[in-house]
């Protein structure tokens, strides 16, 4: 006892003479400390040989890049090649095991209900934002009915109003934006696509009547639901910090919005608008139940932020992108010339079929910018790993990363080069794994429906950029609507370079869990003739 009266001593009188803000400060940096050193001698010290190796890892705390200790698609590929596609670490407290490459992304994204769980791992950052009965909070047959809901708003014949929708709100926003004003000029790229992809989206997936009460300032309103998803708040989402007291307010804001607008319609006596919001308000769940109007507007912030926060990413990176390849930029305009007309007129649904290289940024985007990086499920029954000896037991969490895949030399040459032309059958850097008409064909008849329509049950695939299984992404036709049109008024309009002159890309912001660029990602823009 006397050597630690010796030590511990004169260390207890000296932190009683710190001030109470720097007693808070050691004693967190105590805890990280002892977190850090108890998680790596728990790695070294009980091994079990049934289990992936275990990944030494120093940051076992908070936050994203704080959390791999570096950028999350680094760390991925830096440990695969060390240990694997299958190995585990420590994430936010718990052991989480990582597989990645096409096996990893069939056997975790389209696991069966009753061996993983996704509403047990992400409830805590939907509800906040989204709101109480929906989406993760809520059981898994009661979220298939609320897809199922969703789907009218996903129609061919949907997609087809929606474009000039689309494209009206594009060319709306850049006459009566003021960083858009004059000949040229030079803008932070980001915020501009958030308020353009919230405009487009509310207006074509919820209608005029909402759309018209949404304005820059009530855009930013979901920009701080989007903030929600910070990685921290899988711990502190109960905390009364600076982004969550954002969230919460502009989550009740926007809630009420819904809830006046639903109370306005029956005091007038309207039930026959052909709107998502009217038919939420007509809609009954299988056991009778009218779908309650606090559930309605929860549904319509979930649906708005599906149709804007990954959008908002990806268009972002699509516009960082085109500014550091102007010629790319230039045949995308010379594709609408060749294949619409020299008058360029208004933007139709059949026209985007005949858009490829369109088509083809959207999708090499995705494939270096996937918006979601992990993708995690609870284990809720052992799950032995096929072709291994490793069994996942259910105090780990599992998770998927597909980016890891879309980046892998193995199925696209030169991988972490963009170049939409890949997407071409006869490009020299087209994915190496050519499928014949047969298979593309077996492909898209192998369907499955989790409660709300057939999807592609498929997800043993590189490039899966909107997830695949039960929880795959409902808005994924939209999203590629709505990003294509986007761009191609986008190219109508402007002409972009970096301001530099170089062919750089801006860094990734890694505070979300939906990766966009950098700010300030400023670029230069110059008006077409």
């Amino acid at each position: 006892m006397g050597f630690l009266q010796d030590v511990a001593g004169p260390l207890l009188e000296g932190f009683s003479t710190l001030g109470l803000a720097s007693q808070v400060g050691v004693a967190t940096a105590t805890f990280v400390v002892v977190a850090v050193v108890l998680n790596v001698l728990k790695q070294v010290l009980f091994k079990n040989p049934n289990e992936p190796p275990m990944v030494f890892h120093w940051f076992p705390i908070i936050g994203s890049t704080i959390t791999y200790g570096m950028d999350p698609p680094k760390f991925f590929d830096e440990n695969r090649k060390k240990h694997g596609e299958c190995f585990t670490f420590i994430l936010l407290g718990k052991k989480t095991t990582v597989y990645v490459g096409p096996e990893g992304n069939n056997f975790i994204l389209n696991g069966k209900i009753r061996d993983v769980n996704a509403e047990e791992i992400y409830t805590v950052l939907t509800t906040p934002v989204f709101g109480k009965d929906v989406v993760y909070d809520c059981p898994n047959a009661k979220l298939m009915e609320q897809k199922k809901f969703m789907k009218v708003a996903l129609t061919t014949e949907a997609f087809r109003s929606y474009v000039p929708i689309i494209s009206d709100e594009v060319t709306s926003y850049i006459k009566r934006t003021p960083d858009f004003k004059g000949q040229s000029g030079v803008v932070n790229i980001c915020p501009k696509m958030a308020q353009i992809t919230i405009f487009t989206a509310s207006h074509a997936l919820q209608g005029k009547e909402i759309r018209d009460q949404f304005d820059e300032k009530l855009a930013d309103l979901y920009h701080d639901l989007d903030m929600g998803f910070s990685p921290i708040n899988f711990m502190l989402h109960w905390a009364p910090l600076p982004w969550n007291n954002r969230r919460d307010h502009a989550q009740r804001t926007v809630a009420k919005i819904y809830m006046d607008t639903m109370n306005r319609r029956r005091a007038r006596g309207e039930d026959n608008q052909k709107d998502m919001m009217q038919h939420l308000m007509n809609s009954t769940y299988k056991n009778g139940t009218k779908v309650p109007d606090h559930e309605i507007a929860h549904m319509m912030i979930a649906l708005l932020m599906a149709g804007q926060h990954s959008s908002s990413s990806t268009s972002s990176w699509i516009m960082c992108r085109l500014a550091s390849r102007p010629d790319v930029m230039e045949a995308l305009y010379q594709e609408q010339i060749d294949n619409l007309g020299k008058d360029l007129p208004p933007l139709k649904y059949e026209d985007l079929a005949k858009l490829p290289l369109n088509q083809a940024i959207v999708k090499e985007t995705l494939r270096l910018h996937a918006p979601i990086h992990s993708i995690m499920r609870a284990v809720k029954s052992p799950m032995p790993v096929p072709g291994t000896k490793y069994v996942i037991p259910t105090d780990h969490v599992l998770l998927a990363a597909p980016g890891v895949s879309a980046t892998d030399s193995q199925y696209f040459p030169e991988p972490h080069k963009w170049e939409p032309a890949r997407w071409q059958k006869d490009h020299p850097l087209a994915p190496s794994i050519v499928r014949n008409e047969d298979e593309i064909n077996e492909e898209e008849e192998e369907k499955i429906d989790y409660g709300y329509g057939l999807v592609s049950k498929g997800s043993a695939s590189p490039y899966l950029p909107f997830g695949a299984g039960r929880h795959r992404c409902i808005g994924e036709h939209f999203a590629n609507v709505q990003l294509q049109t986007i761009t191609a008024e986008i190219v109508r309009a402007f002409k972009f370079r970096n301001v530099d002159g170089s062919d750089k890309v801006i860094g990734t912001d890694y505070a979300s869990l939906f990766s966009r660029p950098l700010e300030p990602a400023n670029i230069y823009w110059e008006r077409r003739n």
